[in-house]
């Protein structure tokens, strides 16, 4: 990746911090400069070499901490394939995506982890575990720039395998190419505010490309600062409480810049709501800062109405879509260009279209070079070139691009009528006391829905909120007819995705089987 790999160089001994720690208070715990992460990292890259004249294949099990950075850049350094894999999975899932790997980077929750699920069960034989620790001495060493003569043939290759759901409990990686990222990030430059990762606080798991992409590479380019949340504390999308939790932190950041999940956003509109009852300055009293940040958002849909609240405060929030097979971002509303509703026009780099049945088609020089293995859910590339995304999209006059489905989710109920879950969910989101929700009713005579609420919900009064919501604002076809309820946040990881999208297969089969509440109490 020629941009880090030129960032990199440029400030490889500088003492500007390149990574905060927070601590439990919110005050930093430790500061790692430019120069510590750069030969941190040039040290590691030596480490990796070549495996029988190909690039080695190592797996990353860390955290949200230094040693996950470190480990992402040595891997870049060393032009190795980097396999991250999130510390929420099950020893299958992990198994799936560790099968080929000939080392194992690991930090103190990685290490945890993998004693947990059992070496063995997760690692193939002859696989090299790596213990890695930012807390020794800084290498000696600098970093060594890459040779002038470098061609553009050795600046790409595999350089990622991104874990994406499949049709089985197994997940399949997506295989990331070096350019590819070169090509996203150029034009996400082109598109974000200069200097707007100057400061950026990480809430999501770096195992997501989307945090990679933006709290490492777009901090570097900006020459910034990544803040990290305390060791320890969940990240957004791994419990359900998590995005309140995290929100003392987020003003102790001060960050210029976040990406949101949905859920994020809810719990800021509900703190800016509180600051402005008490009549306090809202960007002050959320983000420690006297604007507001650049606020982004993707993964799930956001109602159109939660995000003029959080504009009547001063806090626009810039939704985007992508997906792994394009590197990440494929969509973004940014400050120069916003429409409330979309998810933005496409970056520079990125063509898109519609298929005569509405279904998006991306083609852009940011695409995947394929995938680890295929299954019924993998991605079609035609023969012009054209990703079939799986998603129904509308694309107006100015561009800008709208999600409205997933083409695979589309509901066909018992009586013949279709239904898009996502904009029904999308609805019942807004009810104050729902941290998420799921709807089915493939084959049934009508909707039923799973709602997580919140711990001290009345659910008698939430079933009437429910029935109430629904006559008012959906069709007799759209209304959950039957509700479910879960309060217990510990349930969340077991039908919901850290972007807050449900598990539709696991939701299906709980409701329909009538083993929603087998859980219930059990350690999710």
């Amino acid at each position: 990746m020629r941009a880090i790999e030129e960032i990199l160089t440029r400030f490889a001994e500088s003492r500007r911090p390149l990574i905060e720690v927070l601590d439990e208070d919110g005050t930093p715990a430790r500061v790692l400069t430019y120069r510590e992460v750069t030969r941190r990292a040039a040290d590691l890259a030596r480490r990796f070499g070549r495996r029988s004249g190909r690039p080695a294949r190592v797996g990353v099990l860390c955290g949200n901490t230094p040693e996950f950075a470190v480990a992402d850049l040595a891997l870049l350094m060393a032009r190795a394939i980097e396999v991250p894999v999130p510390l929420a999975f099950s020893a299958e899932q992990a198994a799936g995506l560790l099968a080929d790997t000939d080392l194992c980077v690991v930090d103190a929750a990685g290490g945890a982890r993998l004693r947990e699920w059992g070496r063995s069960r997760v690692l193939p034989p002859g696989c090299t575990v790596l213990p890695l620790s930012v807390d020794g001495p800084v290498p000696s060493t600098p970093l060594v720039p890459p040779p002038a003569g470098t061609t553009p043939a050795d600046r790409d290759w595999e350089c990622k395998v991104i874990h994406t759901s499949g049709t089985t409990s197994c997940p399949k990686g997506v295989r990331i190419r070096a350019r590819a990222l070169d090509e996203l990030l150029g034009s996400l430059r082109r598109v974000m505010p200069s200097g707007a990762f100057a400061r950026y606080l990480s809430v999501v798991p770096f195992s997501l490309l989307i945090e990679q992409v933006t709290a490492l590479y777009m901090v570097l380019l900006d020459g910034g600062t990544l803040v990290l949340m305390p060791p320890g504390k969940a990240l957004v999308g791994t419990a359900a409480g998590a995005a309140a939790d995290c929100l003392p932190y987020v003003a102790a950041a001060r960050p210029t810049a976040l990406v949101a999940t949905p859920t994020l956003v809810d719990a800021l509109a509900a703190a800016a709501d509180r600051a402005a009852d008490r009549a306090h300055p809202v960007a002050p009293a959320l983000f420690g800062t006297r604007e507001a940040p650049l606020i982004c958002c993707g993964g799930a849909p956001v109602h159109p109405d939660l995000l003029r609240r959080l504009d009547a405060h001063g806090l626009p929030v810039h939704e985007g879509y992508g997906l792994s097979e394009n590197s990440s971002v494929v969509s973004w509303n940014t400050p120069a260009a916003r429409r409330l509703g979309t998810v933005g026009r496409p970056l520079p780099h990125v063509r898109v279209r519609t298929a005569d049945d509405g279904e998006l088609l991306v083609r852009s020089s940011s695409l995947f070079a394929g995938y680890t293995r295929n299954d019924p859910s993998s991605l079609a590339l035609d023969a012009d070139g054209w990703l079939h995304t799986g998603d129904l999209a509308r694309i107006d006059e100015d561009g800008f691009l709208t999600i409205t489905g997933r083409k695979k989710n589309v509901i066909i109920t018992a009586a013949g009528r279709n239904i898009a879950p996502e904009w029904v969910e999308a609805q019942y989101a807004r009810l104050p006391f729902v941290r998420a929700v799921a709807v089915v009713g493939e084959g049934l005579d009508t909707l039923h829905g799973l709602f997580l609420v919140e711990e001290a919900t009345d659910i008698t009064a939430a079933a009437v909120a429910v029935r109430e919501f629904g006559e008012a604002h959906l069709s007799d076809v759209e209304r959950v007819a039957v509700p479910h309820f879960l309060a217990d946040p510990r349930l969340y990881r077991r039908y919901f995705t850290v972007t807050g999208r449900p598990m539709r297969q696991a939701v299906r089969t709980a409701l329909v089987n009538g083993t929603l509440y087998d859980h219930q109490g059990a350690d999710a």
